[in-house]
């Protein structure tokens, strides 16, 4: 089931993609969609300093489709990514790590009040395609689990394309833990044995996209939510800055960081403890990519 998600997801997302090279797409529509894949292999032979022969992939989607006409506009954005690293060493046998996993999907939907202000409403939903497990090989989280869809009606502020800041007062927070074993421990907030959890609270978003220098491209957002029922004071953190490194129409490499808080997830430390943590992930890529677009940049 989840091999055939993957699958169809990223057979739409190349039709989509291949349709945006005709004619028949409205003129109203912006389509873009970057393939890319990184990868690495490392050798030992008699290398004094140590270090274990390895090779890792690392595979991403990057796809937006937005639609403006008249006071209307629709912006959609999906992002997804998959990498392993697959150690070679005979002696230790073979061990796969997951290096990457993640599955977005944004949509926003949006009703021009005045210049530059919209009567917005977004969507998005975000999750990771196969189970993850720590040092001990202990499942730590799955498909669906966590699986988060956020609902919010508000009002968006966007005076041009680089920036947008959105701001709402009704803003629903939907958590799903599907796994029976992840359910039962009561992980993601979760009450233990149940997969669902929804919140209620404010909601705040803010997107700054911006060509350092030619071939640069940063791209950033920075998400918060606070939850009314419950600790309104403690608000979940979600901030992510993008790199865009491009060689040649083919080449280029990237740099991505993300931090995450949720008050609701807890961690365990090396010493034992648990409790909630700033998550960090940092993943720099070097590899080949491929753009696909029915529009010509300014």
């Amino acid at each position: 089931m989840k091999k055939n998600l993957i699958v169809a997801l990223f057979a739409s997302m190349a039709l989509s993609s291949a349709q945006a090279q005709g004619d028949t797409i409205s003129s109203n529509w912006r389509l873009k969609a970057i393939y890319g894949v990184n990868g690495t292999q490392s050798s030992f032979v008699n290398w004094n300093a140590g270090g274990r022969n390895n090779i890792s992939l690392l595979g991403y989607v990057a796809a937006s489709a937005k639609y403006e006409k008249g006071n209307l506009k629709w912006d959609n954005d999906l992002g997804a990514a998959l990498g392993g690293m697959q150690y070679l060493d005979q002696s230790t046998g073979n061990d796969l790590q997951k290096t990457d996993d993640r599955l977005e999907l944004a949509t926003n939907f949006g009703y021009r009040l005045k210049e530059h202000y919209y009567l917005s409403l977004l969507g998005s939903f975000r999750t990771q395609f196969i189970e993850g497990l720590d040092e001990s090989l202990v499942r730590t989280s799955n498909f669906m689990a966590p699986g988060y869809v956020n609902l919010s009606l508000g009002i968006d502020y966007t005076p041009n394309d680089n920036f947008s800041a959105f701001l709402s007062p009704l803003a629903s927070k939907m958590t799903f833990v599907t796994d029976p074993t992840l359910s039962a421990a009561g992980s993601f907030g979760v009450a233990a044995g149940e997969t669902f959890r929804g919140e209620f609270g404010a909601y705040f978003k803010m997107k700054y996209n911006k060509e350092l220098f030619k071939n640069i491209e940063m791209k950033s957002k920075l998400e918060l939510f606070s939850n009314y029922i419950e600790n309104p004071q403690n608000i979940d953190v979600n901030a992510e800055v993008l790199f865009s490194f491009k060689v040649n129409s083919w080449f280029s490499a990237s740099l991505l960081w993300n931090l995450i808080y949720d008050d609701d997830i807890r961690i365990t430390d090396s010493d034992g403890n648990t409790g909630p943590r700033t998550q960090f992930k940092s993943v720099l890529g070097l590899g080949v990519s491929y753009t696909m677009k029915n529009f010509t940049d300014k």
